[in-house]
């Protein structure tokens, strides 16, 4: 009896004698887990594996990315009227332009995620405006003077006006934010992780 009482209290003692190096493996084990949801989450999301730390300590390095994320798009449309008046004599152009606008993440720069017991924090460039495509453009109006007529360069210049319209609609709409509201919440959807996750916008400002 003494004896079977001796061993279990060496078994007690050295279950917990190990038990700290057990629990860091089981700790280390869930964060390298997490990693690799994150891992795939961005190679779904941005074509792309980030670099991961976990602990301070490199678990895998950022593969070369794809230039640029879309995450958001937007129809917009504009306006702009050309209106000139030469010794008397009139010319009027009016176009309407409608615009695929492209809000996302400029990859290029560096992108990398921090886990830890704690929280995780992954840190990527501002959302910005992309790219914009034009969808149509409508002639509303194209009204000549008698000898103030419409030159092709009139017509140029309205053209290129309107993308750069639909660019600041988009800016003030609040596009590039609503981008990064939106990674925030692809990565929650996909991760469920039990501490928080952290999006951290850093570097050069919104280019809008």
């Amino acid at each position: 009896m003494v004896l079977i009482i001796g061993a279990v209290i060496v078994v007690i003692f050295l279950r917990l004698e190990s038990w700290p190096a057990r629990t860091a493996y089981q700790g280390t084990a869930e964060l390298e887990r997490l990693g690799k949801k994150l891992r795939s989450a961005f190679i779904d999301i941005a074509h792309l594996q980030p670099r991961i730390t976990i602990n301070n300590r490199v678990y895998m390095e950022q593969t070369t990315p794809v230039s640029e994320l879309v995450v958001l798009s937007r129809r917009i449309e504009v306006e702009h009227e050309l209106l000139h008046t030469w010794v008397g004599s009139s010319k009027r152009v009016k176009l309407h332009g409608t615009f695929n606008v492209n809000a996302g993440f400029d990859l290029r720069q560096t992108l990398s995620i921090d886990i830890r017991a704690s929280e995780i924090i992954v840190q990527l460039p501002h959302a910005q405006i992309l790219g914009i495509e034009e969808v149509q453009v409508d002639v509303l109006a194209f009204e000549n003077g008698l000898w103030n007529r419409i030159s092709g360069e009139d017509v140029q210049s309205e053209l290129s006006i309107l993308p750069q319209l639909a660019r600041e609609k988009a800016a003030e709409s609040g596009l590039a934010t609503e981008a990064e509201g939106a990674m925030q919440r692809q990565l929650d959807e996909r991760i469920h992780a039990p501490q928080p996750l952290h999006l951290i916008f850093k570097n050069e400002k919104k280019s809008e």
